[in-house]
């Protein structure tokens, strides 16, 4: 009972009234997205060099600079608005600003929705560097199961640039597809019918829409939990681990990371990864740098010009997301500004951006519990708080 009431003291509500029904809305999510494998049943992606943070990061000085040019709010006054938990920006290797909201411990792990195809992406690139996956190979002839399915004759380069014909509703408050598609992965409560399928078995009854594959952007998620699905057949290795061994581990992260499984044990690619913020900014800035870390070459160079150059900008203009950035694009599962710009972000709703600038050497991570899953105003308004922040000395 003493823990019980200390729990509530410390976040203004008993822990039972936390459920899967519940947890990605606020009040709830503000403590949930911070502790995902309480919630979701969930796998490791282990760390060889679990550390300590650094000291604090305190810059009273940028947090009260205004939020973008004539904005009437402050840095600090926009992320607490946005409902932001925690905030970092490097510049050239160097935390220069750290931010994090009440009762928020900068130690804790936060779910980082899909920045998790970012992630997955990058191991993606790996193994087609090892020579070991092949981009322009159709899904079904790496998963057969998905013979009959869209994915049938869709590549895996269709997956990570999202350009698959795919018959489904990316509506994340929508009661029909949407909501199949979590009880699937174990993010909602089960069906009362009962029947439930697992990820595989959802992500194979999909059909083609209308239209070629490879036609304009179209964002759907499970793309990116087929893509994970792609990477554990053609390595015979479980994604969590693949991920520890190819990207965690050398990268040097603070600590390890998790990733949500379904109850067969599919990982949640598209959206299911909870790390560290501190973690997160080291992976921007191993792009940043070319993609070396800890003088170890993580990420090929070859694959990050690929990322930055080759999105196509027409299919993202009449593509689904065109008003997120006006003069964007989108490969391998990452944004590019674009514009002149050459910045190249990963997001994920309820507010999870991670920003980086290679031009000025400038990183941003940002992770959130926005109420709703998405809010066009609040993205556009701490989009244009990054590309002010890395502009500025």
């Amino acid at each position: 009972m003493a823990n019980a009431a200390h729990f509530e003291t410390l976040n203004g509500f008993p822990r039972e009234t936390i459920t899967l029904a519940n947890w990605r809305t606020r009040p709830y999510s503000f403590w949930a997205f911070r502790n995902v494998a309480e919630m979701v049943r969930s796998a490791r992606i282990r760390t060889n060099s679990p550390a300590l943070l650094p000291p604090v990061a305190d810059n009273p000085e940028l947090l009260a600079r205004p939020a973008s040019p004539g904005a009437s709010q402050s840095v600090a006054g926009l992320l607490t608005g946005s409902q932001a938990d925690s905030f970092l920006l490097s510049r050239d290797g160097r935390l220069i600003c750290e931010w994090h909201a009440d009762g928020v411990d900068r130690s804790d792990q936060h779910l980082v929705f899909s920045i998790s195809k970012s992630i997955t992406a990058l191991v993606a690139g790996i193994l087609e560097d090892q020579g070991l996956l092949d981009p322009s190979t159709p899904v079904g002839k790496l998963v057969p199961e998905a013979g009959n399915s869209a994915y049938a004759d869709a590549t895996v380069q269709h997956l990570l640039d999202m350009r698959v014909s795919l018959d489904f509703d990316e509506s994340y408050l929508s009661e029909l597809d949407y909501a199949r598609y979590r009880r699937a992965m174990s993010w909602n409560p089960p069906s009362p019918e009962g029947g439930d399928e697992a990820m595989l078995s959802f992500l194979c009854s999909l059909k083609k829409a209308p239209g070629k594959h490879g036609g304009d952007h179209t964002y759907l998620s499970p793309n990116s939990d087929m893509l994970g699905i792609v990477l554990e057949r053609v390595t015979g290795e479980r994604f969590p681990d693949l991920c520890s061994r190819l990207l965690w581990q050398p990268l040097g992260a603070t600590a390890d990371a998790f990733i949500t499984v379904d109850p067969e044990g599919a990982p949640r690619t598209a959206g299911g990864v909870s790390c560290r913020p501190r973690d997160l900014l080291a992976l921007g800035q191993m792009l940043v740098n070319g993609g070396s870390a800890n003088g170890r070459q993580v990420v090929s160079e070859r694959w990050i010009a690929d990322m930055q150059q080759n999105g196509d900008a027409d299919a993202w203009m009449r593509g689904t997301q065109a008003s997120f950035l006006k003069k964007g694009r989108y490969r391998n599962n990452w944004y590019q500004v674009g514009g002149g710009s050459n910045a190249f972000l990963a997001a994920g709703i309820h507010g999870q951006f991670l920003y980086c600038d290679p031009d000025t050497g400038t990183v941003i991570a940002c992770t959130s519990s926005q109420h709703e899953p998405q809010t066009d105003g609040l993205d556009q308004a701490l989009l244009a708080m990054f590309a002010h922040l890395c502009r500025e000395p």
